[in-house]
């Protein structure tokens, strides 16, 4: 063996053994902390997960997700972490990672509270020098204006006794090919010493670029900005979908068709509204934070306006739907395929079905609603059973097990009219089974 090669060897070894010295808190032990708190142990840490039930950390102690993810149900009995409630445990990691959510209230002002609350709890119970990293997603500021002075108010000198750092988190839950492993990063921090802690950390546990940022706004800005580019794009295929419509053009045909460009054009497809923890929410981040420095986000706040009109217009073709039929809607069961905001996962923040259940409500319709990834949130056990009971139908997610629902089922099972919430099935097959398809812009 050459002299590089045992050198190499060596350095490694030290390395791993240092990285199993180290140890990594991760604050939230959700969507986004609990893959990265298996990834950082699969990459050699020792991690400890708070969070705020026992009952949740029980789950995770026994080597059980909570959540419904192929990466954490192959990856977390293989590289267990210890969860715990008990935040003074805080003291024992050398690195904090942040990972609660940000949401809007009912007005769509962004809610930082979990975000100060869980700073005061690391500030509270800091290990000298730590690394904390706000993973959430926040709006430019937040890390000056609320996490630094709460630490500082603690007694502890950022770039000394706490080197804090912001990486907005990327995750998508449900896709096959990108996860926590790979996903590239960007990182901000306060200070050079906290950023080159923050790239090295985040260099160890993922396989991809990590992006250092000039200044933590522009970090704590980057996520902002990617959701509110789909956000935007999105708006404008809806809008295209309505008017569309009174066209008499399918508008999935025409993106289909302007996809075959090259370059310059990027497919986004309407749908019934849009759900998730990030899309609907991030726009009103930027929106408020810069409505508060005297700049009207007049472009954002009409896309989100567009976004959030989906569920009422999807209701809408429905009973347009039934009227044809001179069925009203009003007494009618309707059944709602899909409760998640997105196929083949069990995650229904922001999802569109709470706006159609509302907006069906108002409308007196009777409902019948049915996720096999939600079954807790479901009012029957199967596919067939809510077809058994419904007249009408809207998917509203495209989930794997709703793939062989075609023209001859709706009509064995005497469904009169379905409305195709997100363009997924064959609309030719449906009409030729003599059952009414409605999809959104076809």
């Amino acid at each position: 063996m050459s002299e590089k090669t045992k050198t190499e060897k060596r350095k490694e070894k030290d390395r791993s053994q240092k990285l199993e010295r180290e140890t990594v808190g991760v604050v939230g032990l959700g969507y986004v902390g609990l893959p990265l708190a298996v990834r950082a142990r699969e990459k050699g840490f020792r991690v400890l997960g708070f969070e705020r039930t026992q009952e949740k950390a029980d789950i995770i102690n026994s080597g059980q997700s909570p959540i419904e993810d192929e990466y954490l149900e192959k990856k977390l009995p293989e590289n267990p972490i210890e969860a715990t409630t008990d935040t003074a445990r805080i003291k024992e990691c050398d690195i904090v990672l942040i990972c609660v959510p940000t949401p809007v209230d009912e007005f769509h002002n962004p809610d930082i509270g979990p975000v100060r609350q869980a700073s005061e709890s690391v500030a509270e119970n800091l290990k000298p020098g730590a690394l904390v990293v706000l993973e959430s997603t926040v709006n430019p500021g937040v890390s000056e204006e609320i996490v630094k002075p709460i630490f500082e108010a603690k007694g502890h000198e950022v770039g000394k006794d706490v080197f804090i750092a912001h990486c907005p988190e990327r995750i998508n839950p449900g896709d096959p090919k990108w996860n926590v492993t790979n996903i590239p990063r960007v990182v901000g921090a306060f200070t050079q010493e906290g950023l080159r802690k923050a790239l090295r950390f985040y260099e160890t546990i993922i396989d991809a670029p990590i992006k250092p940022m000039k200044h933590i706004r522009e970090a704590e800005a980057c996520k902002v900005v990617e959701n509110s580019f789909r956000d935007i794009n999105i708006a404008f295929v809806n809008e295209l979908a309505k008017s569309f419509d009174v066209l008499g053009i399918d508008v999935k045909d025409v993106i289909d068709g302007a996809a075959t460009k090259p370059f310059a054009f990027l497919a986004h497809y309407p749908s019934r509204g849009i759900g998730g923890h990030c899309i609907p929410v991030d726009p009103y981040y930027l929106i408020e934070r810069a409505k508060r420095a005297g700049f009207d986000h007049k472009f954002l706040r009409t896309s989100r306006a567009i976004n959030n009109s989906m569920p009422a217009y999807t209701v809408s073709l429905l009973q347009e739907k039934l009227n044809d039929l001179k069925m009203p809607l009003n007494g009618t069961k309707v059944g709602l395929l899909g409760i998640a905001y997105k196929p083949n996962v069990d995650d229904d923040r922001e999802s569109p079905y709470y706006d159609i259940v509302a907006e069906l409500r108002k409308k007196k319709a009777e409902i019948v609603s049915f996720d096999p990834h939600i079954p807790k949130r479901s009012d029957v056990n199967s596919l067939t059973e809510l077809l058994r009971e419904a007249e009408a139908v809207i998917l509203v997610t495209n989930h794997r097990e709703f793939q062989d629902l075609d023209g001859e089922m709706l009509k064995e099972y005497k469904v009169k009219v379905i409305v195709d919430g997100v363009n997924a099935l064959d609309k030719d097959d449906i009409e030729k089974a003599g059952v009414v398809y409605k999809g959104i812009g076809r």
